[in-house]
């Protein structure tokens, strides 16, 4: 799986992991990604989708399909 986001291109940073000690030493900050249903160029598919792009409305989400009784 590729931590990046398929809406706006988010991926992974990296920084420092910084003990108490205050001794530094390298990590990965990776972004917050949900696999959800989105509609993508037409059709529906299931991508990867940062936080910040879902909650900005950036991603279009297909209809829920009513429940047959």
């Amino acid at each position: 799986m590729s931590f990046r986001c398929v809406v706006c291109g988010k991926g992974p940073k990296s920084g420092n992991a910084v003990s108490h000690s205050r001794r530094a030493t390298r990590r990965v900050f990776r972004p917050n990604l949900q696999k959800i249903r989105i509609i993508l160029n037409g059709n529906v598919s299931r991508e990867y989708v940062c936080t910040n792009c879902i909650k900005s409305g950036k991603v279009k989400k297909p209809a829920v399909a009513a429940a047959s009784k």
